[in-house]
């Protein structure tokens, strides 16, 4: 009998960055938030705490909640896939550990009494890495343009009228690895 369909693992990277992700949020919700606080989030805890260091890249693993995990997933689902098939699963995944460690530190350094987590920012760094995606020539794409006035308009007008716990500054600092990373990887 001949199979109908075949699953293929099409996306290493994405694909196994949304199951650790959900893996995370799962043993978040067993350990009542212990390892979203302590493995997979990133807030000023001292340089001698050895967890401070793989911190630094995990917190885009954890999430707060199942909503706020699958609004990150499935645009990382969406977008993530076209991308490791243009870069190659090891730049995408140099990609997102760069994107971490950047607005890990970023945050470290700058709000010492908040603590960050969430892929939001890998969203923002593979929206722009996308829209680089058709860059030809030397020519700009307007899409890119628009993704990009769009999107840091809108991050800083967020950051400037809304108190809504959500780090738009991680956001921009996505979007700009994705460019910078983008435009290094053409």
């Amino acid at each position: 009998m001949k199979r109908l369909f075949r699953l293929q693992y099409n996306s290493p990277v994405v694909l196994t960055f949304a199951l650790v992700s959900l893996g995370a949020l799962l043993l978040g919700k067993l350990t009542d938030g212990w390892t979203t606080k302590y493995l997979f989030s990133v807030w000023h805890s001292p340089l001698t705490d050895i967890l401070t260091y793989p911190r630094f890249i995990l917190h885009v693993l954890g999430h707060s909640d199942y909503s706020y995990y699958i609004a990150n997933m499935m645009m990382i689902l969406v977008v993530g896939p076209s991308l490791e098939e243009k870069y190659g699963s090891r730049n995408l995944l140099s990609a997102i550990i760069i994107t971490a460690l950047v607005s890990g530190l970023v945050h470290w350094f700058l709000f010492p009494g908040t603590m960050l987590l969430g892929a939001s920012g890998i969203v923002f760094m593979m929206i722009v890495m996308a829209s680089l995606a058709g860059m030809r020539d030397g020519c700009i794409p307007i899409t890119l343009i628009l993704v990009l006035v769009l999107y840091l308009g809108n991050e800083i007008v967020d950051g400037v009228m809304l108190s809504d716990n959500i780090s738009q500054l991680t956001h921009i600092i996505g979007g700009i690895c994705g460019a910078v990373l983008g435009l290094r990887r053409r």
